[in-house]
């Protein structure tokens, strides 16, 4: 059985205190996941899941689907039923805070699902929030219609008529513009056409150049495998495999076991 769903349960690993960051320092940490476990109702997906994305960072989170990478993300926002662990936000613990705390923080979450508004302008849509802290610098508009000028020419239609391509850079874009310094990002290149997924590409590489931290979830290896600075394979809810990006080459037979590539 789950734990009660009606509130998280704060549950830390052995010497892990309420005041408690992660070992490095919280501006060189963006997010720390320690002992998660999370349920949908009395579905338990999450198990004992460690993760850490240091600031500037591109991770890729891999696994079939099922394995849990969507949940994990979900996690971290507070969309699940119930989470127990460890979960730091530049070096605040978020388990127990509200959902718009966690976005307050500096987090972006960009669901496989996309939300966009059928009854607003592609701009329109753009434009959610109206109102971005200015602690938080992102992109520009006119650097994000210059990663994605088809959202500048289409600004006038209906956002759920845009393609599907475009659908899903107006929802990335949407995330840009908010200036969330850590961006979760759930199967952004899924049936994609290539020239879109090579956009999408490109707008991840400036954002780290600036400094972003991105978690990736995906299936789609030939994607993330040159974007990301490491990558954690998830199985059955779990962590099975972490790689910096220099081993790949010698790591291709466990990454085949594990995701079929």
């Amino acid at each position: 059985m789950s734990p009660t769903p009606v509130h998280d349960a704060v549950v830390r690993a052995p010497g892990i205190d309420p005041g408690h960051h992660s070992p490095a320092s919280v501006e060189a940490v963006a997010l720390h996941i320690r002992d998660l476990h999370a349920w949908y109702g009395d579905s338990h997906v999450l198990h004992g899941v460690n993760l850490t994305i240091k600031s500037g960072e591109t991770i890729c989170l891999l696994g079939r689907n099922g394995a849990g990478r969507t949940t994990t993300l979900r996690a971290v926002m507070g969309l699940t039923s119930a989470r127990t662990g460890s979960i730091s936000v530049f070096g605040k613990e978020v388990i127990g805070l509200p959902r718009h705390h966690v976005a307050r923080l500096g987090v972006g979450y960009c669901p496989e699902e996309r939300g966009i508004f059928a009854s607003l302008t592609t701009q329109e849509n753009f434009l959610l929030p109206p109102d971005v802290p200015a602690r938080f610098e992102g992109l520009s508009i006119d650097e994000i219609h210059e990663l994605f000028p088809n959202l500048k020419e289409r600004a006038r239609s209906p956002g759920t008529r845009l393609s599907g391509g475009e659908q899903q850079m107006l929802a990335v874009a949407r995330i840009f513009r908010t200036g969330a310094r850590l961006l979760l990002l759930d199967e952004i290149s899924e049936g994609l056409a290539p020239v879109i997924v090579q956009a999408l590409g490109r707008a991840i590489k400036e954002l780290k150049k600036r400094g972003f931290s991105v978690l990736l979830a995906e299936q789609n290896f030939r994607f993330s495998a040159n974007l990301a600075d490491r990558f954690y394979v998830m199985e059955r809810g779990k962590i099975v495999l972490e790689i910096d990006r220099s081993e790949l080459s010698d790591k291709q037979a466990e990454l085949k076991e594990l995701l079929g590539v």
